[in-house]
């Protein structure tokens, strides 16, 4: 008989992303693909070993917050192990800005969402509501996480990501340049990728600003279909 998979979903951090209610759109799509989900309010659970490595998923959804060294390493410890590691825009690649380990594991950091001509800004969240296209690269083309899916239009944040060359791009973003701003091309920058790191693998899906993102058919069905990928392989038990 076959054990059922396992998924820890990591929830908190800044409000602006309703960690709750973003995660909990997917709790049914986990419990349907047989996944038992325990959900954590907080990275405690990351230093505790023996219970990460039990956990084949983690999906974690914590913008900024704070992270002990005990807590990264676990949960690196883990990844490297064969646990897999997936969220969405900022609850993964905004997370513990202040840790390098962290930004070892996942391989890429958010460093803005580029927003409207000033004169167009009112000062809320829509001033940094873009529209823009996520394109699909040829690897994401043949790519189960994304293989089928159009390129797909969206209006929200667009996340400009610093980022490694260990990672493999799945979708991709560009942002252009406009009369007031300081850089003088376009700039690309991955939106979807995957990493490889030690038996585990590593899912980053960049948008997903808002509940209304997250549902957007693309969206959510990369992010699904990353948790499914993500997790722990039979070569990683």
């Amino acid at each position: 008989m076959v054990a059922q998979r396992r998924a820890l979903v990591v929830r908190g951090g800044w409000e602006g992303h309703q960690p709750v209610k973003a995660t909990e759109l997917f709790l049914p799509f986990l419990e349907r693909s047989g996944y038992a989900v325990r959900v954590e309010e907080s990275t405690e659970i990351y230093a505790d070993a023996a219970e990460m490595a039990e956990t084949d998923l983690v999906v974690q959804c914590m913008t900024m917050s704070q992270i002990t060294a005990d807590q990264v390493a676990g949960l690196s410890a883990a990844v490297v192990a064969g646990t897999g590691f997936t969220g969405w825009h900022g609850g993964i690649v905004d997370a513990f800005r202040a840790s390098s380990e962290y930004l070892h594991l996942v391989g890429g950091q958010f460093a803005t969402h580029p927003g409207l001509e000033p004169c167009e800004r009112h000062g809320g969240p829509e001033d940094n509501f873009l529209p823009h296209t996520v394109r699909i690269t040829d690897l994401g083309r043949e790519h189960p996480i994304t293989a089928g899916i159009e390129d797909f239009d969206l209006v929200t944040e667009q996340y400009w990501v610093l980022h490694d060359d260990l990672i493999d791009v799945l979708a991709v973003t560009t942002h252009p340049t406009q009369a007031w701003h300081p850089w003088h091309r376009p700039v690309t920058s991955p939106a979807i990728w995957t990493r490889l790191w030690g038996a585990g693998r590593v899912v980053v899906t960049t948008p997903g600003h808002s509940l209304d993102v997250l549902e957007h058919p693309g969206v959510r069905t990369v992010i699904e279909r990353g948790m499914v990928w993500a997790t722990r392989t039979a070569s990683a038990s």
